[in-house]
C-alpha cells in the first residue's frame, strides 16, 4: 500500500498537482472532504485520514443526533480509503484533483451506514446472477443569484426548453460549467436549459453501477462548487419554488452479462423477460423506493398528479407520466428508466435501492402489472405511491426486503435524519400540510442540495 501510494504521488506531483481533495458522500448526500497535501501522501493516506462517525447523522442545520458511531458510542472515528481509480485533476482549481475516498471501520472492515459500501453490496448480488447492472443518469438542476439577501432565479423567462446560448445563459455561468465538467473527465456530453427558468441539464453517459454513482456524485459536487465561484447557486433540490416545476434524477437501467451482452430486448424488439421481472421487482417495491428516492419533505411538492413526475406505481411504452417508462430504443438502447427520484437524492443511495427492488423481480421471477397509457395519472388500476415523507418511511421500514438488503444500519441512519426533519417541520411551519414551499425548506435544504 505504501509503495501503491508512493506512485500515486510521484505521478500526482508530475502533473503538477499538489492537494488531493479526498471526497465521500454523507447519508444526506452531502460532499464531506479532506485536503490532503501531496507531499505527505503516504503518511496522510496510509491508514485513514479518518472521521467522526457522527457525520452519519448530523442534520443541515449542524446538529448531531444519536446512532452508530455517533454520541452514544462516545464519536467514534470511522476512516477513509483512497480508491486510486477515482483521481481526477480539478481544471477550475489548478493545482487539486479528486480523488473518492471509501469509508471503513477502524479495525478495516466495510463502513455498513457508507453509501458506496452498500452499492458495492447490491452489485455484488447481481454478480451472483452473471449480471452486471449498466446505470445512466440524468439529473436536472437550477441556478439561482442572491438578491436582497434571497435567492432567485438568475432568469425568470419560461418556454426555453432545449435551448443553448445567450439568450438562456447570458452570463456563460452554464457554458463555463459545461467545459469544466468535460474536463473534469466524467462523462458529460452535452447540456441545455430545461423546461423551468433557470433550470438545466448536463447528460453523462452510462457505465457500470458504480461507476456511474461516482460520476454522477462528482457532477453534483463541480455544479455546486464550479458556479460557487462565479457567485452562483446551483441547487438540485426538487422544488425550490412555488410557481416552477421540480428537478428530477431519472436512472436509465439495463443489465448485461459477463460476455457484455445486452439482456434487454429480444431479438423482434419486444421487451425480454430479464426486462420484465426487473420492472416488476421495481414496481412492487415503489412505496419504499419513494423514501430514499425523495429524502426531503420538500421532495413531495414536486411528485403528484398531473406534475410530470411520479405518481402512481406503474409503467409504460414512452410516456413520461409513469413511475417507469421505456424509452423508443432497442437493441443495446433498451432499457428502463425509472423517473421518480428526486435531485436531492443521494446517487449511490438511489442506484443500490432501485438495483435491489429489480434483484427481487428477477429472484422471485414476478410478473408485471398491465401497462399503462395516455395520461396515467387518472388510471385508478395502479396504486398511487406515498405522497409525504413520513409515509414513504413508513412504507420502507415494512419493506423488510429492501430494509435487509439495503442494512439495518444506513436504514436506522436515515429514518433518524429524516424523523426529525418532520418533527422540526411539523414544529415551525403553520400549516404542514401547505403544498407551497416553505422558507423552513429553502432554509433546511437549498444551499447543501
Amino acid at each position: 500500500m505504501q509503495q501503491d501510494l508512493a506512485d500515486i504521488r510521484r505521478d500526482l506531483e508530475n502533473q503538477n498537482i499538489d492537494i488531493l481533495r479526498l471526497v465521500w458522500t454523507d447519508v444526506l448526500g452531502m460532499t464531506r472532504s479532506k485536503d490532503v497535501t501531496v507531499s505527505q501522501l503516504e503518511r496522510a493516506a496510509g491508514h485513514g485520514p479518518a472521521f467522526c462517525q457522527a457525520t452519519w447523522t448530523t442534520t443541515t442545520r449542524g446538529e448531531v443526533l444519536d446512532g452508530h458511531g455517533s454520541l452514544q458510542d462516545g464519536l467514534s472515528d470511522m476512516v477513509s480509503r483512497l480508491d486510486a481509480s477515482t483521481i481526477r485533476p480539478i481544471p477550475w482549481q489548478p493545482g487539486v484533483a479528486f480523488g473518492i475516498a471509501d469509508i471503513d471501520e477502524p479495525d478495516g472492515t466495510p463502513n455498513m451506514i457508507s453509501p458506496r459500501t452498500l452499492l458495492r453490496r447490491v452489485i455484488a448480488e447481481y454478480k451472483l446472477l452473471g449480471l452486471i447492472p449498466i446505470v445512466g443518469p440524468e439529473l436536472e438542476f437550477y441556478m439561482a443569484h442572491e438578491v436582497d439577501g434571497q435567492w432567485q432565479r438568475i432568469l425568470n423567462k419560461t418556454g426555453r426548453v432545449y435551448q443553448t446560448g445567450s439568450g438562456v445563459d447570458p452570463d456563460g455561468h452554464f457554458l463555463h460549467l459545461l467545459r469544466m465538467v468535460d474536463q473534469l473527465n466524467i462523462g458529460a456530453f452535452a447540456g441545455n436549459h430545461e423546461f423551468c427558468p433557470s433550470q438545466y441539464e448536463i447528460n453523462l453517459w452510462h457505465s457500470e453501477a458504480l461507476d456511474a454513482a461516482d460520476r454522477t456524485f462528482l457532477l453534483k459536487t463541480a455544479v455546486k462548487d464550479v458556479l460557487a465561484q462565479r457567485g452562483v447557486l446551483g441547487t438540485f433540490l426538487g422544488k425550490p419554488w412555488s410557481d416552477e416545476g421540480g428537478s428530477g434524477f431519472h436512472l436509465h437501467l439495463s443489465v448485461v452479462d459477463v460476455e457484455g451482452n445486452h439482456m434487454m430486448d429480444e431479438a423482434n424488439g419486444d421487451l425480454s423477460l430479464i426486462s420484465m421481472r426487473m420492472m416488476a421487482g421495481i414496481l412492487e417495491h415503489a412505496p419504499a423506493l419513494v423514501a430514499v428516492c425523495n429524502p426531503t419533505i420538500n421532495a413531495f411538492k414536486r411528485l403528484g398528479p398531473d406534475t410530470m413526475a411520479p405518481y402512481r406505481s406503474n409503467w409504460g411504452y414512452d410516456n413520461r407520466t409513469t413511475f417507469v417508462r421505456i424509452p423508443p430504443e432497442r437493441g443495446a438502447g433498451a432499457r428502463l428508466e425509472v423517473r421518480v427520484g428526486d435531485g436531492a437524492a443521494n446517487p449511490y443511495v438511489v442506484i443500490a435501492v432501485i438495483l435491489a427492488a429489480a434483484l427481487d423481480g428477477l429472484r422471485r421471477q414476478l410478473e408485471c402489472p398491465p401497462v399503462s397509457g395516455g395520461w396515467s395519472y387518472t388510471d385508478e388500476s395502479r396504486p398511487a405511491i406515498p405522497m409525504d415523507l413520513g409515509s414513504a418511511l413508513d412504507a420502507l421500514k415494512a419493506d423488510t426486503f429492501l430494509a435487509d438488503i439495503i442494512g439495518e444500519p444506513f436504514v436506522a441512519a436515515f429514518e433518524t435524519l429524516k424523523r426529525d426533519e418532520i418533527e422540526r417541520y411539523n414544529a415551525e411551519v403553520a400549516d404542514p400540510a401547505t403544498r407551497e414551499v416553505t422558507q423552513w425548506e429553502i432554509d433546511e435544504y437549498l444551499l447543501d442540495y
